[in-house]
């Protein structure tokens, strides 16, 4: 699975990366969320609960 965020939903809430911060990351520049390691998901095993605690279901994850 590789995460995706829709920025223009992105509110930069920083959820996602404290629930998966080994691949999500808040640019706090842009106020809004990045995947850092889009392979992570598989290895991290948090990014359906940072999609999940999304509050703007920004996060989607696609199958590879």
């Amino acid at each position: 699975m590789r995460p995706k965020i829709d920025l223009d939903k992105c509110i930069g809430c920083g959820n996602c990366e404290e629930v998966c911060p080994s691949v999500f990351h808040l640019n706090e520049q842009l106020g809004k969320a990045e995947v850092m390691d889009p392979e992570g998901c598989e290895f991290a095993g948090c990014c359906e609960a940072a999609a999940e605690n999304c509050p703007q279901e920004a996060i989607s994850l696609e199958e590879d």
